[in-house]
């Protein structure tokens, strides 16, 4: 397995390889090149300059993906996967913070783990499904839970700017199956779940999408979130944690 992150440079993007939470130098880019030999070291992963892992055309979601957290909704589990959109403008990376419009109402977290496409996939059966897959990272679902309710529809409630947060590195080689899933606000542990316990699993959830459109490389799937989502406010520090992957860390501010 092999941890990438993203960070800027003076002269644009650029990826490195973390062993043992510092970033390596590395010529390559995911999307395009196995990972190699790692290079000389530049600096511990928290020092760096994040960028988001991957800059996705679009961000595929999909609700209700763990019995407990529909049951803390008072919501049925589907019978097939309920997916929704997220813009990649809500997208932002790890360290940067999570802008919340004043008056928008209960904004909650959500842990997710989140799989990152790295071929195009269209029509794929559930047994090939993670040939498609380039890596898994963390996710932070934010909501703006009284738009969720009151618009019948979450493109609002899911889809203001920041409301994305994902990193702070891709896993590769990683098996989706039972990761300990966790969210911390203020150090204090809120959710903690496991991939296991997903009504449907990421196999499954691959070859539905792309059964209904074309999955490109760097497009995201956000697998749903476990029970315990809560409140966030101006001040608090959400953590994500994915097991194999690492925490995601993002501060709120309450804006404008």
């Amino acid at each position: 397995m092999a941890l990438i992150a993203a960070f800027a440079t003076p002269t644009g993007p650029r990826y490195g390889l973390v062993v043992d939470g510092i970033v390596h130098e590395w010529d390559g880019n995911p999307l395009t090149d196995r990972p190699g030999a790692p290079g000389q070291a530049l600096g511990p992963l928290d020092e760096m300059p994040i960028l988001p892992p991957v800059a996705p055309g679009k961000l595929v979601c999909v609700g209700r993906n763990y019995a407990a957290h529909a049951a803390e909704h008072h919501a049925a589990v589907p019978d097939e996967p309920m997916l929704f959109l997220k813009p990649p403008s809500a997208v932002i990376a790890h360290g940067a913070p999570i802008q919340i419009p004043a008056g928008i109402g209960r904004v909650d977290h959500e842990a997710e783990l989140a799989v990152i496409i790295g071929r195009r996939a269209r029509r794929v059966r559930r047994e090939d499904a993670h040939h498609y897959v380039l890596g898994y990272t963390c996710a932070n679902d934010v909501s703006a839970r009284d738009f969720q309710q009151k618009d019948g529809q979450w493109g609002r409630a899911k889809g203001f700017d920041t409301f994305c947060p994902l990193g702070p590195v891709i896993a590769t080689d990683l098996d989706p199956s039972r990761l300990a899933v966790r969210a911390r606000v203020n150090g204090e542990l809120r959710q903690n779940g496991n991939t296991a316990d997903m009504v449907f699993d990421v196999p499954f959830l691959i070859a539905f999408i792309s059964a209904v459109m074309t999955l490109e490389p760097g497009d995201v799937i956000l697998t749903g979130t476990p029970e315990g989502v809560g409140p966030l406010g101006d001040g608090d520090v959400v953590q994500i944690e994915v097991e194999g992957i690492g925490t995601l860390v993002n501060p709120v501010e309450v804006v404008g």
